[in-house]
Formats: structure tokens, C-alpha cells, sequence
């Protein structure tokens, strides 16, 4: 079987961080995402130097590759709030310290919602939020740490649901080499992006290529869609049960322009993991899609998702 690129799955750090090594590899992961503190709290608990050795040792130890971060769902870099905005500036500043210590390479970052102030005023808040936050953290001499700014479905006042808008942001901080992107599967098809077709697949990779360049693409996300194409609604589903279809997953997973990415499952880890591995043995059993002869491609239980 052809190799893929570095695959795994957000994993729980309860317990110590070095706790989300273990589960990563009795799930046979070579690549995770995990937190870096909690996410539905503005403050976290400090990590030590002893708790940060113990995940470095464990990470080196394993066969887990690339590590990257979820930030905080509380951080809005755009809000319209100037004490909320100082407060997830320095949240945001907060965790880039923290994966830094970790030897986390990426921190995923929603771009947060404008919340009625527009979508052109929305994005130089958030260019803004980046250049003061990445003035006041430095980057870490041979572990540097990107932010990836990820697209989304599109719901309320939220930012990214285009790739324009990534591209915007980008083009308006002032160290773009330090920001880079995250593509989740779920939210691309759900504010219309047909990666669910051949030819909207291409055109979506072209136009990541053309706006982005291949090279800010830090990290994907592969999560099922439980509502329709374009919905503008964000509800992950487990791979092969949502609207997406399998095909799509092979293409992204198969594609030699996305081998060094790592890919991560963010679906419902479900009892004892058994979600996440379900998912990850779904993807490691799909094929490369052939190309205009009409096959469909099956899951290794047989079920067909064209």
C-alpha cells in the first residue's frame, strides 16, 4: 500500500500531557493534535519543566511524528469587545508559549467572528491581533511554532469560511512566514466547496495553491459532514457516515501534493477511543481513487461511499 501521509487523531492529554503519547500509540497514530490547556477556559494550569521533559522524552520515544495544538474555542481575535480582545490576544500568546515548551510545532486557530462589524474590518482585527502577539512572543530558536488559521463552515458572524479570507489575513500581518493554515474537511464542504466531486476537489486544491501556496498548509483536519454540501453548518461526522463520501477522503489522503501534511480525525473518540480507531482503520483501508472509469470506492467492510 502506497504510504500516507502522517495520520492520527486529537487526543486527550488528561492525566499529563505525556498520557496523549500513550493513547496515540495504541492507536497506531504518526501524527496528533491535542491541548495545550483547557479549551472552554481562559486559564490554564502551568506546565512544568519535569511534565514538558516527560512529553518531549515520550514523544521522541514514539513513533508519533508532527504534533500540533487546538487553541482555545474562547479566543475571538476580531471581537468587537476590547476587553475580550486583549483577553484572547493574550490567551493566544499564552499557548504559543506553551507549545513552544511542549515542541508543539502548530497551534490550529479559529479567526474568530466579527460579530457585525464586517468582514473587511474583521480581518484587519484579526492581522492586527497576530502582529501585536507575535511582537510579544519570539520565535523559538529550532522549534518554531506556526499559527494555522482554519477555514470554517460559515455559521454567524464567523471568519474563514473562504479561503480569501485566510489569504487576507495572511497578506496583512507582518511575519506571514510564522502563519500558516489548517484545512478541515467538514467545514470546506459545508460552506460550499465541492471536495466531494473530482473536479471540485482540483479546483479547491488549485485555488489553496493559488491563494495560499501548499508549502502554509500546516495541518488538515478529515472529519465526515453531518449536514448537506453548503449548509454552512459545522457538525462532524464519523468518516464514511456523513455526507461526504469516501472517495473524497482517498483523493486527499492519496494526493502526492499532500504527503509530508499531517492529518488528523477530530470525530468522537467514543469508549476507549474505539471512534477514533474506527475512523483511523477506515482511512488507512482506503485506495487510491481511479480516475473517470465509474468504480465506486469501498470501505473495508464493503459498504460503498461514492
Amino acid at each position: 500500500m502506497p504510504k500516507l501521509p502522517p495520520l492520527g487523531a486529537h487526543v486527550s492529554v488528561a492525566g499529563g500531557m505525556a498520557r496523549s503519547i500513550e493513547r496515540a500509540t495504541a492507536l497506531g497514530c504518526t501524527a496528533i493534535q491535542v491541548f495545550v490547556k483547557n479549551a472552554n477556559q481562559w486559564r490554564g494550569r502551568e506546565v512544568g519543566d519535569e511534565e514538558a521533559g516527560a512529553f518531549r522524552a515520550a514523544h521522541a520515544a514514539s513513533a508519533v511524528g508532527p504534533l500540533v495544538a487546538h487553541a482555545s474555542y474562547l479566543i475571538n481575535l476580531c471581537t468587537t469587545d476590547p476587553a475580550l480582545l486583549d483577553r484572547s490576544r493574550e490567551a493566544l500568546a499564552d499557548e504559543l508559549a506553551r507549545c513552544a515548551r511542549l515542541g508543539v510545532g502548530g497551534l490550529v486557530l479559529h479567526p474568530g467572528a466579527h460579530l457585525g462589524a464586517g468582514e473587511e474590518p474583521g480581518l484587519d482585527c484579526v492581522a492586527a491581533s497576530l502582529d501585536a502577539v507575535l511582537a510579544e512572543v519570539p520565535e523559538t530558536p529550532g522549534a518554531p511554532v506556526r499559527v494555522l488559521l482554519e477555514n470554517t463552515a460559515g455559521q454567524g458572524s464567523c471568519l474563514g469560511y473562504r479561503l480569501e479570507h485566510l489569504e487576507g489575513i495572511r497578506a496583512r500581518v507582518s511575519a506571514p512566514h510564522r502563519v500558516g493554515v489548517c484545512i478541515d474537511t467538514c467545514h470546506a464542504f459545508a460552506a460550499g466547496y465541492a471536495i466531494h466531486d473530482p473536479v471540485g476537489y482540483e479546483d479547491f486544491l488549485a485555488e489553496i495553491e493559488e491563494r495560499l501556496g501548499l508549502g502554509a498548509l500546516g495541518c488538515m483536519h478529515l472529519n465526515d459532514s453531518v449536514r448537506p454540501f453548503n449548509s454552512r453548518r459545522d457538525r462532524h461526522a464519523h468518516i464514511g457516515e456523513g455526507e461526504i463520501g469516501l472517495r473524497a477522503f482517498a483523493r486527499f489522503l492519496h494526493d502526492p501534493r499532500l504527503r509530508d501534511v499531517p492529518m488528523v480525525v477530530e470525530t468522537e473518540p467514543g469508549d476507549g477511543m474505539e471512534g477514533h480507531r474506527r475512523d483511523l482503520e477506515t482511512l488507512r483501508g482506503l485506495r487510491k481513487p481511479r480516475s473517470r472509469n465509474g468504480r465506486r470506492l469501498s470501505s473495508p467492510s464493503g459498504r460503498s461511499n461514492g
